[in-house]
């Protein structure tokens, strides 16, 4: 028999998301951003099991790469979608498992015994997000697992690559095996900055893979911290930053690469290689204010429809389109989650 073949392929540090609203208090008490995504610190340690004793959690299945495959899953036929990551043998990734079926997402966790599964605090003030993270068992992620016999074929067969980037603090040397390997067959790589904190402090890890990529899609704050940490001189200028990564140096120039920034209810911006002055800007039809339960995931929904739009062979401009689409379904349901029965979306 045959080994299956997915078309879209995605690594990320898979977790548990611990959701809680009215988390005004969450903010001071543990020194979080409204609208931000961290590693947790020693301090941060308490918050999940204050969560749990003194708020009303929702659990949802999180991860950012991991929310983008199960929207790409969404979107696409069956059996189009896998990924992978590194879990814990607990209860928690259990969960992760049910969530993905129900999108029609497979996966091939690297399961580490004895491990706990990765958790993120999620802290919720009005329409913003604070995300806490604290990785346990997905940074233990190996990159022997890539070449693993359930693995392995599967990164042969694929077509489109997408990685977090949020899985650049503890596995550059595998996102580097994949994006190369990748680029090498002129297939397509698809990296997200993930956060601010990823080309603030994990500049170089960003940059020694970005070569390989031929996707780019980030929100304003992490464009801003991008243009910050390489010495842009507009940080807040989105579409100067998208030019200047869409024409940083690239191995594989058969092909170009594609930046695409979203700034929530405002526009999306979109530049490429191939037309680096020419940058195009998609409005965004805002949600009513009533109509958002939460933002949660939204930029991953948003990743999932144009990486499910982009493998179905659409043109960039419908892959934008199904983007937008994915983050408003999103926006409206409880964290990273989308609506069923399935809404067809491409």
């Amino acid at each position: 028999m045959a080994a299956p073949s997915y078309k879209l392929f995605c690594i990320g540090n898979p977790l548990l998301d611990l959701q809680v609203r009215d988390g005004e208090g969450l903010l001071k008490k543990y020194d979080l951003k409204a609208n931000d995504a961290i590693l947790a610190e020693e301090k941060h340690m308490p918050i999940y099991d204050d969560l749990v004793k003194n708020y009303q959690v929702t659990y949802v299945a999180g991860g950012a790469s991991q929310n983008a495959a199960r929207g790409a899953a969404y979107v696409l036929p069956p059996d189009s979608v896998v990924y992978t990551g590194c879990v814990g043998d607990d209860n928690l990734a259990d969960q992760l498992r049910a969530a993905n079926k129900r999108e029609g997402l497979h996966e091939r966790y690297l399961v580490k015994n004895g491990e706990k599964t990765g958790a993120c605090a999620v802290v919720l003030t009005g329409h913003d997000r604070s995300l806490v993270t604290t990785l346990r068992a997905a940074e233990k992620f190996e990159k022997s697992h890539l070449s693993s016999p359930e693995v392995a074929p599967l990164i042969d067969a694929a077509k489109v690559f997408y990685v977090e980037g949020f899985f650049l603090t503890h596995g550059t040397g595998s996102i580097l095996e994949v994006s190369k390997k990748a680029s090498a067959a002129s297939k397509v790589f698809a990296l997200n900055l993930s956060a601010p904190f990823i080309p603030q402090f994990f500049k170089d890890q960003l940059q020694s893979v970005l070569p390989y990529c031929d996707v780019i899609i980030g929100n304003e704050t992490e464009a801003e911290a991008y243009a910050s940490a390489t010495g842009l001189p507009e940080p807040k200028n989105l579409v100067a930053t998208a030019k200047a990564i869409a024409i940083s140096p690239k191995e594989n120039k058969s092909q170009p690469r594609v930046v695409i920034f979203t700034h929530g209810p405002e526009s999306t911006v979109l530049v490429s290689s191939a037309e680096p002055d020419n940058a195009k800007v998609f409005n965004v039809t805002p949600i009513p204010d009533d109509q958002i339960v939460d933002t949660n995931g939204a930029g991953d929904a948003f990743a999932g429809g144009f990486l499910g739009a982009l493998v179905a062979g659409k043109n960039l401009n419908d892959c934008v389109e199904a983007g937008h689409r994915m983050g408003a379904m999103c926006v409206q349901l409880v964290g990273p989650q989308f609506k069923w029965p399935k809404v067809q979306i491409l």
